[in-house]
């Protein structure tokens, strides 16, 4: 007799559908600060746990810059906070010809409380055909001025 046990329901596996970019080799990384304990290849290569943090507070960029154009299907973006109450404003966008124009993909806000919520991950499904650009700015706090802009992992497929 063949058989299989299997689960009643099925569990996805986002990691297992997207070959995620290899951005170390494909692109150049810009970013206005950065702090020396969590620089952004933590948050761009897989195999890191720290994420990117800024070294700054206030409204941070973090752009790049592709060697060639990239086709884009998917992005992810996974923030976390636990320390603090912020709402958070990031957006999102992409230039098809080297920064002379820039088209918005998302432009969102996030409300962070330690006793809640401490973390927002969102996968965007999108059909960008010929990116060179792609930055994201976020403003970690659209109250305060003191706080520091943070990504806990930023992925392209």
């Amino acid at each position: 007799m063949r058989k299989r046990i299997v689960n009643s329901v099925p569990q996805q596996n986002v990691d297992s559908d997207h070959e995620w970019l290899d951005i170390e080799k494909l692109a150049v990384v810009e970013v206005t600060s950065e702090d020396n304990k969590f620089p952004i290849e933590s948050a761009l290569l897989p195999g890191k746990v720290s994420g990117w943090r800024a070294s700054d507070p206030g409204e941070q960029i973090i752009r790049l810059l592709f060697d060639n154009p990239q086709r884009l299907q998917w992005i992810r973006l996974n923030f976390e906070e636990l320390g603090i109450e912020r709402t958070q404003e990031y957006v999102l966008r992409w230039s098809p010809d080297g920064g002379q124009s820039y088209q918005e993909i998302i432009r969102q806000q996030w409300n962070f409380s330690p006793e809640g919520a401490t973390s927002e991950v969102e996968d965007y499904q999108v059909e960008l055909p010929a990116v060179t650009i792609l930055e994201l700015n976020i403003n970690p706090d659209i109250s305060e001025k003191n706080a520091f802009a943070s990504i806990e992992e930023l992925r392209l497929a």
